[in-house]
């Protein structure tokens, strides 16, 4: 971390146990992820009060390249498991670790990202032998067959319909698989 590791707590006295365990938490995330430039932690028992029952928030608040992560865990009435200190510190930065994880990926460009199927125009079709031509925008001519089309579509198919499709390689030039009729109404 360029900037230390800030630690406050609020309503409870301060504790060399939990500052260790977040402190060991903190350098495993900084470990993981070495471009972290500040991370500020605060522990609180807003019901201080209380001797019994007291749920435990853990908000930790990071500072990356391109802007901040946060998380804040706040308790739960019926989640009980926040009375004990450390395993609210343990799900506070679980959470940032899942958070850091993303953000890191994002970073790397290894977002999973959905291309939109290719598109075309049905430009022949055998019924008899039950297979049909698509041509793309590229014009290219792709070889679809019935079993291809999907929601049994086939017999709705006409040369001019418009189609959406998975291109792979077949034994003799490119093929179509999941053939989509498209509606009148489509995004391109």
């Amino acid at each position: 971390m360029q900037i230390p590791l800030q630690i406050t707590f609020r309503d409870m006295e301060p504790s060399d146990a939990i500052e260790a365990r977040i402190r060991e938490k903190a350098a495993k995330l900084d470990r993981f992820y070495d471009h972290v430039m500040s991370c500020r932690v605060m522990v609180e028992s807003p019901h201080g009060h209380h001797h019994k029952g007291r749920l435990y928030q853990v908000r930790i608040d990071m500072t990356v390249p391109d802007g901040e992560l946060l998380v804040t865990h706040e308790h739960h009435h019926k989640d009980h498991s926040h009375e004990d200190v450390y395993v609210a510190i343990r799900d506070a930065f679980d959470a940032m670790k899942r958070q850091l994880e993303d953000y890191a990926r994002k970073r790397r460009g290894k977002v999973k990202s959905h291309e939109t199927p290719a598109h075309g125009t049905v430009t022949s079709l055998n019924a008899d032998e039950g297979y049909g031509r698509i041509e793309t925008p590229d014009n290219r001519l792709v070889y679809f067959h019935r079993n291809s089309v999907l929601n049994n579509a086939y017999d709705r198919l006409a040369v001019g319909s418009e189609v959406r499709f998975v291109e792979e390689a077949g034994e003799e030039g490119p093929q179509a698989s999941t053939v989509t009729l498209i509606g009148k109404h489509h995004v391109t």
